[in-house]
């Protein structure tokens, strides 16, 4: 794969490497928004079909994304309430135990910390490992550790959103079968970018925000329920979840029975004319390019930044450690952080910071001569 800078709405000279933080617009994203905001100048224009034929398609393409069926898929407006619907519906373990990782994102604690309490449930948080060359895989051999007969849960990310530690999902997933409990990623920081197939790793509930690397605008995810959860109670009903919603001459006619499916789970007003357009564009073109080049693009500037900042005091995520869309770049205790901000910005290379970690985040819009001018500020900045 080539740069595909062209494709976005980045301005010229800025070096974004945060797309972890919000991604920037496609312009067919921009255009299709754009369309649909024009189109409610005329609310005529609108079909009783868009109510329903948009946000189909749209859990039709996420399906292709993650290689799972259309019906088990949601339409959310944040991560937060994928994750409250999950935890609603799961089946507790007597005295059972929610794993969770440690300093994960809120979205993904807060509902986990509300359900421990309300079910009896002990909430472990999982520590990482304290050497920086062991630290990630000691990380994952604490995970599965903590898996046992208690476990109802495990609650955890794909890749951590600070600093991109890479989670060994595969082997958690065949511990939580072996011991009946439930996986449940937050994919976030991972999908569009990180290749994750249900057919691979069998998980029973993933959650993703769609305005990083999915591409779309704030306000709009999506999520994947297992078959599981076809007869479990939403957070909320509202009208469009409804068996027969489409006949709008008969919605007074009230159902007690739902859509088939995850489809129960989706937020009302599901039918964002501008957000469900924005946010196919994006899949659409991940679909396009690939997860795995996508990946492997990424690789080749995290290799660039890697060998940059070898033999400094910077300490760079591996290859091994973290995925290379989101890494993180530790600083020595005698650096000033306020000072690495307050030059970069100066410098116009945009990343973020996360506790004592410089959070890089590549995308296919970044060149390695991006990559080489932040190495050239870093090193300048604590030369020897």
């Amino acid at each position: 794969m080539n740069c595909q800078a062209e494709k976005f709405t980045l301005p010229e000279g800025l070096s974004y490497f945060n797309t972890a933080y919000m991604s920037p617009l496609l312009k067919e994203v921009r255009d299709r928004g754009m369309a649909g905001l024009r189109k409610k100048e005329n609310p005529r224009r609108y079909s009783m079909d868009e109510f329903f034929g948009d946000v189909e398609q749209l859990r039709t393409t996420f399906g292709r994304l993650i290689h799972a069926p259309a019906k088990q898929i949601a339409v959310i407006p944040a991560v937060s309430y994928g994750m409250a619907n999950a935890a609603q519906n799961i089946s507790y373990k007597k005295d059972g135990e929610i794993i969770c990782v440690e300093e994960q994102f809120p979205s993904n604690y807060y509902p986990w910390e509300m359900a421990a309490k309300s079910n009896n449930q002990r909430l472990k948080l999982i520590k990482a490992g304290l050497e920086a060359q062991t630290r990630v895989r000691q990380w994952n051999e604490n995970i599965l550790s903590a898996i046992g007969e208690r476990t109802t849960a495990v609650c955890m990310p794909h890749v951590h959103w600070a600093d991109g530690s890479l989670f060994d999902l595969k082997s958690i997933s065949q511990a939580c079968k072996q011991h009946s409990a439930y996986l449940i990623i937050d994919g976030t920081q991972s999908v569009g970018a990180l290749p994750l197939y249900l057919d691979e790793i069998p998980f029973d509930v993933l959650v993703v925000g769609g305005y990083k690397w999915l591409l779309g605008h704030y306000g709009l995810g999506l999520a994947y329920y297992s078959s599981e959860f076809n007869d479990g109670s939403p957070i909320e009903d509202n009208w469009i979840n409804k068996e027969n919603s489409e006949d709008f001459t008969g919605l007074v006619n009230y159902k007690d029975r739902y859509k088939e499916g995850a489809a129960r789970y989706s937020v009302g007003e599901q039918s964002n004319f501008v957000h469900v357009p924005m946010l196919q564009a994006g899949l659409e073109q991940i679909l396009e390019w690939g997860l795995e080049q996508i990946q492997h693009y990424c690789q080749r500037l995290h290799q660039v930044l890697i060998e940059g900042l070898k033999g400094t005091d910077y300490q760079v995520q591996l290859q091994h450690q973290s995925s290379s869309h989101l890494t993180g770049i530790r600083i020595a205790e005698d650096m000033n952080m306020d000072l690495i901000k307050q030059t970069l910005d100066q410098q116009d290379i945009f990343v973020s910071y996360r506790g004592d970690a410089i959070r890089v985040s590549f995308y296919v819009f970044n060149t390695e001569q991006q990559v080489l001018k932040f190495v050239r500020v870093l090193k300048e900045l604590y030369s020897k």
